[in-house]
């Protein structure tokens, strides 16, 4: 994984505006972003003393669909001559390659060369710390990598999208990352509701604690027993909570108030 340094400020407008004419946009349509994006300026203050105003040259508004869209066609000759696979979100990028051979370990160095130059080209840097290499696969050589002239860190595991994933492709880790986060979103619940009534707690458990037990659940489904009833046990926690169901069984109170077990 390579991660751009403060990428999205670092977006030049100059060269922004002329990748989008060489996109094919329209005259009124460039004019138009151009307005969009300059006109702006800044200054930094610092125990009372203010600097002088600066024009903003670089840089695209964040929190915007525009802003994301075009910080995508800045990077998007990112792309060019890449001869492994690449993904892109916002500002982490993933190159994934088979390196079973030094031929193909090759090609993916001959790829992160390609991206340094561009990044050169285009006044952007990376963040050397975040950049991080996953070996996956039983008898992978570890052949070491680089960006520049710096070796890149070697990383047992490597989050995507809040999605944690180790070199034995074990989703353990990631299902005991999720049963911890719910588990403390479900204590604070406890902690502050003093009504322990179906109609105060399951739409908390539905907005705030379930969404972390499913979130990208196709993807790091458990497989081990002991990864389920982690998980499982989280949701137990809650229906021990609500009053008037201390008769039933787990199961029972789950059909009782109209939900399903995580598992199924």
């Amino acid at each position: 994984m390579v991660c751009l340094c403060k990428a999205f400020d670092t977006v030049h407008h100059n060269i922004l505006l002329s990748k989008l004419g060489r996109y094919r946009f329209d005259g009124w349509t460039v004019q138009w972003l151009k307005n969009w994006l300059e006109g702006h300026s800044q200054r930094t203050v610092v125990n009372g003393s203010m600097s002088k105003w600066t024009p903003v040259t670089s840089g695209v508004p964040q929190g915007s669909i525009l802003g994301l869209m075009m910080f995508n066609i800045f990077i998007s000759d990112l792309e060019s001559e890449i001869e492994c696979t690449l993904s892109n979100f916002a500002d982490d990028t993933k190159l994934r390659g088979a390196a079973d051979t030094a031929e193909r370990w090759d090609a993916i160095q001959r790829d992160l060369d390609k991206f340094r130059k561009l990044a050169c080209v285009n006044l952007m840097r990376f963040n050397q710390a975040k950049c991080k290499v996953l070996h996956v696969g039983w008898g992978n050589p570890h052949y070491q990598y680089r960006l520049g002239d710096e070796g890149i860190e070697i990383s047992p595991t490597r989050k995507y999208l809040g999605v944690l994933v180790d070199e034995k492709l074990d989703m353990s880790h990631q299902c005991t990352l999720a049963a911890q986060k719910a588990s403390r979103i479900l204590g604070c619940i406890k902690s502050s509701m003093a009504s322990r009534s179906r109609e105060g707690i399951l739409p908390l458990h539905s907005a705030l604690v379930r969404p972390h037990l499913e979130s990208c659940i196709q993807l790091w489904s458990p497989q081990h027993r002991k990864d389920m009833d982690l998980l499982e046990r989280v949701q137990r926690r809650l229906v021990k909570m609500i009053r008037g169901l201390e008769h039933l069984s787990y199961e029972e109170r789950l059909k009782e108030m109209g939900l399903f077990s995580l598992e199924l």
